[in-house]
């Protein structure tokens, strides 16, 4: 079904988790946190739907790169904001960025991967 399988389980666990951190966003969350939980898990969802896209990507190799780098930059990106507004742990701060350089070194990846692929075919 998939190319890259473990990718794939990867980014729907990130794609569940990012429905359950906005979840939470909408119905739990005090006013204070509710902006930064729904930032990332807006980030994260959308980083997981282009893992699966990576997922199952004819371009082996540099797409699931990108998934990956994609994936876990939302993760990470999700994780920090989340942690910095429920334990008010400014070093977080601090820690979101990362996930942010990685969502866009994903995404830099898979259009290299699909410029290349591109050439090899035409």
């Amino acid at each position: 079904m998939t190319r890259n399988r473990h990718l794939a389980v990867f980014a729907a666990f990130n794609g569940a988790m990012a429905v359950a951190v906005g979840a939470f966003a909408a119905h739990g969350a005090g006013p204070e946190i509710k902006t930064l939980l729904t930032t990332g898990a807006s980030y994260q969802l959308a980083h997981a739907l282009l893992a699966l896209i990576c997922a199952v990507s004819p371009i082996d190799r540099p797409a699931a790169a990108a998934g990956w780098l994609a994936s876990s930059g939302g993760l990470i990106f999700c994780l920090a904001l989340a942690l910095l507004g429920l334990l008010s742990l400014p070093v977080l701060g601090a820690v979101a960025p990362i996930g942010g350089v990685l969502m866009i070194a994903g995404w830099l990846m898979f259009a290299f991967a699909a410029f290349r692929s591109q050439s090899v075919n035409a």
